[in-house]
């Protein structure tokens, strides 16, 4: 070890960041990414434009369509207009959904027969669909539920649900969502500044001072890597205080889990630009590359879009292969649940963290050859 010949390395990188102005992108990109997707993401679905073609004008129909109409889910419009009309407004983008009731609705009500309603859903964004007609059904089962209180008939083998929200009583989008996003932004823009370090030299002809050097692969790589560790440890309080301040995110675990976890992540996602930057020769194909092995991963299996559980096939196991959703994980237990290590999967998680980093930075330091090609 060559401590001040890697103090040398060390204070040219903060001088080189410095210079460069990648500095500003250390902090800048994490805060815009978290402010763009936290405000911009959301799962649920409101103000969804909904066509009711009441065609019986009775006193219960218009208690039902009176519950689309009073919701911040739907923006109902009442037609008279025909099925096909209808229909085509969906065609033409003017409808998210279309609810037909039949002139017969209130009498069959009346003598208890059964009496069906049409409901039409654009499915073009099958997510969005699921949830409409979720709405849907929602709506007319509490209109049922109410019309047979009034007529003080209850349905037989009526199911009273007695619900209780866990970890996200409010069910808000930010508690879903910012978690996640921190995950996304640990692994991307370490990484990303990470694949500049060793390539930037090739590029320049730098490198050959490293070949020179009496510096070994391994001293190189710290001095290369630690500068940029430190700054990004930085954000790791940054986001958090995004988080809790900002959106409101509750955080009901250990913050030192949290620390630990995030600097552990930091240093896998140093590890992958790494790695990135040691295989390629340019700049540009090292930041594509970078962004294709962080961000659609990072979106893809971190759980915060789709479940990581509701994934088949190819998918499941490719989720599995990246360290974000581990990660992710362990971020959702600290903000929302709180069991931290006495979660055996929290444990698990950390040590296959461990395992991604030993892997990567191995991958990279074996790759790394100190001598011309």
């Amino acid at each position: 070890m060559k401590p001040k010949t890697i103090k040398a390395y060390m204070f040219k990188e903060f001088t080189e960041l410095f210079r460069s102005r990648l500095i500003i992108i250390v902090y800048l990109m994490p805060t815009m990414i978290v402010l763009l997707f936290g405000y911009g993401i959301r799962m649920d679905v409101t103000h969804a434009r909904i066509l009711i073609i009441d065609n019986d004008q009775s006193k219960y129909s218009m208690q039902l369509t009176s519950k689309f109409e009073h919701t911040k889910y739907f923006n109902a419009t009442v037609s008279h207009i025909s099925e096909n009309e209808a229909l085509h407004s969906i065609k033409q983008a003017k409808t998210d959904a279309v609810l037909i009731i039949p002139s017969s609705f209130q009498k069959r009500l009346l003598h208890g027969q059964k009496s069906e309603i049409g409901v039409f859903v654009d499915a073009a964004f099958p997510t969005r669909a699921t949830t409409v007609e979720s709405y849907i059904q929602g709506m007319i089962l509490d209109a049922a539920s109410d019309v047979a209180t009034h007529m003080g008939t209850p349905l037989k083998g009526m199911i009273t649900i007695n619900q209780r929200i866990l970890f996200n009583q409010a069910m808000r989008d930010e508690d879903a969502i910012i978690p996640g996003l921190i995950g996304l932004v640990l692994l991307v823009a370490p990484a990303i500044l990470a694949a500049l370090l060793i390539v930037k030299e090739k590029e320049k002809g730098t490198i050959f001072n490293f070949y020179a050097s009496p510096l070994s692969k391994g001293e190189f790589l710290l001095a290369k890597l630690l500068p940029v560790f430190l700054l990004h440890s930085l954000n790791i309080f940054i986001l958090f205080l995004w988080a809790v301040y900002l959106f409101g995110v509750p955080f009901r675990g250990s913050f030192g889990l949290y620390w630990i976890s995030s600097e552990l992540y930091i240093l896998i996602s140093l590890s992958i630009g790494m790695l990135i930057s040691v295989i390629t020769k340019k700049q540009i194909v090292a930041v594509v590359l970078t962004v294709i092995v962080t961000i659609l991963p990072g979106f893809l299996y971190s759980g915060m879009l789709m479940p990581i559980s509701s994934m088949e096939g190819e998918s499941y196991i490719e989720a599995h292969l990246f360290p974000v959703m581990y990660y992710t994980h362990i971020l959702y237990d600290t903000f929302l649940i709180g069991q931290g290590l006495a979660s055996e999967k929290i444990v698990f998680y950390l040590l296959v963290l461990c395992g991604f980093l030993l892997f990567i930075f191995t991958a990279g330091t074996v790759l790394l050859k100190k001598e011309m090609r």
